[in-house]
């Protein structure tokens, strides 16, 4: 008759969950959970209060704004509407828009074949004209701003208006050709060799093949441009300082602060009004730029 042998059954201290190992893991898991999320809300505070500052101080009166007061007492909503009623502050919106709309467009349009090209054709020089690229990233602007005013403004005498901002975006960025180029490159060849089997050429394939399947590279190239655009300062003043008609935005903003007195009240309630429409796209359209810049990086 087999004998069963009884053998007294141990707990090991890494199947007790309440064993002191445990517990100072447990304590330091969340010791690590509080500092990790304490960082973020000290982060996020860092960059949230000064728009918080930005909104309450557009609300304020002129003569509070010059104190130390935070919250405004009354509300002075009518700030906003003194803006509007400034004379051109609606042109800049107007001329904002065309800038910053016709400049995505372009370069979108302009960058995306070329970025086909070197990310899909195989020819002689490819790996060259990507290093020119390259190096059209890495020159300052400020060394071709003196011969690309004199060309623009004095051979083709388009000073005083925004175009020669506008149409060189016809003739392609560099940084959105490289960061198109990076995000094709992710796009396997199968898809425009099965194009091309069914009888698409280039174009069409370029149209119905890679660019749907570009959207979030795309979104994320156009989004960049929009905001450079929006916010560029450097080219109007160039450009567009002597025509106050041809001011955008970011320049406008330059006329709220006097040469003795500033109200700084609706200077901040003019930023308000221009950061607004940067802050709403960005908010809508944010997953496809993440995952647009994202994906640029997946291949070399």
């Amino acid at each position: 008759m087999a004998q069963v042998l009884d053998i007294p059954k141990t707990a090991g201290p890494a199947n007790d969950p309440d064993t002191p190992a445990r517990r100072v893991a447990r304590r330091k898991a969340l010791l690590h959970w509080i500092a990790v999320h304490a960082l973020g809300v000290a982060a996020a505070l860092f960059f949230v209060l000064p728009f918080v500052f930005l909104l309450l101080t557009s609300l304020m009166s002129d003569q509070q704004a010059l104190t130390r007061d935070l919250w405004p007492h009354p509300f002075e909503w009518a700030n906003y509407k003194k803006v509007f009623d400034t004379p051109g502050f609606l042109t800049w919106w107007k001329n904002t828009l065309l800038y910053a709309g016709a400049g995505t467009v372009l370069t979108v349009v302009s960058s995306l074949p070329v970025a086909y090209a070197l990310a899909k054709f195989r020819f002689r020089g490819r790996h060259l004209s990507l290093m020119l690229v390259i190096s059209m990233m890495m020159l300052p602007p400020q060394v071709v701003v003196i011969p690309m005013y004199l060309f623009w403004a004095k051979q083709l005498d388009l000073s005083g208006t925004l175009w020669p901002l506008i149409i060189p975006m016809a003739f392609g960025d560099a940084f959105s050709i490289f960061l198109l180029r990076q995000f094709l490159l992710t796009i396997p060849d199968e898809y425009l060799d099965a194009a091309k089997v069914d009888g698409c050429g280039e174009l069409r394939t370029l149209l119905r093949v890679v660019v749907p399947m570009a959207k979030p590279g795309i979104a994320a190239v156009a989004l960049f441009q929009f905001f450079y655009a929006w916010n560029d300062y450097f080219g109007p003043q160039i450009y567009a300082s002597e025509n106050p008609a041809a001011w955008t935005l970011s320049y406008g903003l330059e006329s709220f602060k006097g040469a003795h007195h500033t109200d700084w009240n609706l200077t901040m309630a003019a930023t308000v009004l221009v950061m607004a429409p940067v802050i709403v796209v960005f908010f809508f359209a944010q997953k496809a730029f993440v995952e647009g810049v994202t994906l640029t990086g997946v291949k070399g």
